[in-house]
């Protein structure tokens, strides 16, 4: 190799987005997704705040990160959202991006399953990330800001007793690309990450229940799926401020084409699916993260 070439090479290297430096907010920050983040951001050079609402879980991530700003927040709570944002905002000295990861799963059948799921689905997947979002807009409206919104190729694609998680993700999805729109002025960009089903407490006690299994015949769809690619795939999108991710590659082709896919996935649960549905009505599962005590925003059917 040359000295010019070799030049070249360097200069690319150089020229390649970077993390460090980067003021990074990251909710639901004390496991999974969120924690992991969050670590390998700080040690690439980023400064992390997080947010969360396991406090000893969240207290030893904050220390991994370098004894990084944290909060107890409960997604929620707006008036909460708003106070906590600013002042993990204010500790940073800025804010170059957020990434609204905070989720929780349950199972539910849509007709025969407790209401209340659907409701605490909505409240921290929907209403918490654009809590999150109304809080921390102030603060990313400028040239070099960046929301990325964990989605999930749930979004585009339903399987049953996960109707309440997927809507909520289709929900983060119209969000996500209504706020491109909106932020577009500022300069401010906009990125979602659609990930299958990936190696967290999310996947295994979200979905690993004996119902799902008895209508896929297995544990999970397409299989559980490394996390490390997916936070890879979240550090390059902070770096770059990319519209799109996904983990594993394949998922793009299943967005690409989505109602193909749906059909497939009609077409190979034909059958079955009533006895899992009778077991949901019976099985004990809960939320994959327990949930604080909130008021009710849906009544209680009869």
């Amino acid at each position: 190799m040359n000295a010019s070439t070799a030049g070249h090479r360097r200069g690319l290297r150089r020229r390649t987005p970077r993390v460090a430096g980067k003021r990074i907010l990251i909710t639901g920050a004390a496991r999974g997704i969120g924690a992991a983040l969050a670590r390998q951001l700080h040690a690439h050079g980023a400064h992390v705040a997080l947010l969360g609402i396991e406090e000893t879980l969240l207290a030893q991530v904050a220390a991994e990160c370098g004894d990084a700003p944290w909060r107890y927040c409960d997604i929620g709570d707006p008036a909460q959202v708003e106070r906590v944002v600013n002042s993990l905002t204010a500790e940073l000295g800025g804010l170059d991006a957020v990434v609204c990861n905070a989720g929780i799963a349950r199972q539910l059948s849509l007709l025969g399953g407790d209401p209340t799921v659907l409701e605490e689905t909505l409240t921290v997947n929907v209403l918490g990330v654009y809590y999150t979002l109304r809080a921390a807009g102030p603060h990313l409206a400028h040239a070099n800001g960046y929301v990325l919104l964990i989605s999930s190729l749930a979004a585009a694609i339903h399987l049953p007793l996960a109707g309440a998680y997927s809507a909520s993700k289709a929900a983060v999805e119209a969000l996500g690309d209504t706020l491109r729109i909106e932020l577009r002025h500022t300069g401010a960009k906009v990125g979602m990450a659609y990930f299958a089903e990936l190696d967290t407490e999310m996947t295994s006690r979200g979905f690993g229940t004996e119902a799902a299994r008895s209508i896929l015949g297995r544990s999970t769809v397409s299989g559980v799926a490394p996390l490390g690619p997916a936070i890879d795939a979240c550090e390059r999108a902070l770096a770059r401020r990319s519209r799109r991710i996904v983990s594993p590659y394949w998922v793009s082709m299943a967005l690409w084409c989505r109602p193909l896919t749906q059909h497939l996935i009609d077409f190979s649960l034909r059958r079955g699916v009533a006895s899992g549905l009778a077991i949901a009505d019976t099985e004990p599962t809960g939320f994959t993260t327990e949930q604080p005590a909130r008021p009710r925003r849906m009544r209680k059917l009869a």
